[in-house]
């Protein structure tokens, strides 16, 4: 049975698109420099879910801000009048409409491959597209 953390991926754009990654989701607020769109080959561009403009440049001035930018981050997408809350729920959506799902023998159906966030940041270890996986897959596991 998948999960959701099997459900949502995450990748860097400028990584070779696997046939694997389902249908791809670009979170970056900024298109990713030096890259065309037929390169990218994303199915959706959704900047609004990403931080906003003034969070993004307050972290970026200061990389060691990684803590405290996650807890603004989240708070973003928690805000009901913001747009990247809006968009969270309907990034959730898209992860729902793209879950694999079971049938008989426990096998998921063709097409269905889930989601795979992709963004351009060069740390893959500390970047928004990580924070927001973290929210997807927790708010999934709570309702599941």
């Amino acid at each position: 049975m998948s999960t959701a953390r099997d459900q949502v991926r995450l990748k860097r754009v400028y990584d070779d698109p696997e046939p694997g990654d389902g249908f791809r989701v670009l979170v970056d607020r900024l298109w990713p420099r030096g890259l065309t769109k037929s390169a990218a080959r994303v199915d959706l561009w959704m900047k609004e879910v990403a931080p906003s403009t003034d969070l993004r440049r307050w972290y970026h001035a200061d990389l060691t801000r990684w803590a405290e930018f996650r807890r603004r981050y989240r708070a973003e997408l928690a805000d009901r009048a913001s747009p990247a809350h809006v968009a969270l729920g309907e990034l959730r959506a898209l992860v729902l409409a793209h879950a694999p799902s079971p049938t008989r023998g426990g096998k998921g159906r063709a097409g269905k491959q889930g989601v795979t966030l992709v963004y351009g940041a060069k740390n893959a270890e500390q970047n928004h597209a990580l924070v927001l996986r973290e929210v997807l897959i927790s708010r999934s596991a709570s309702r599941g």
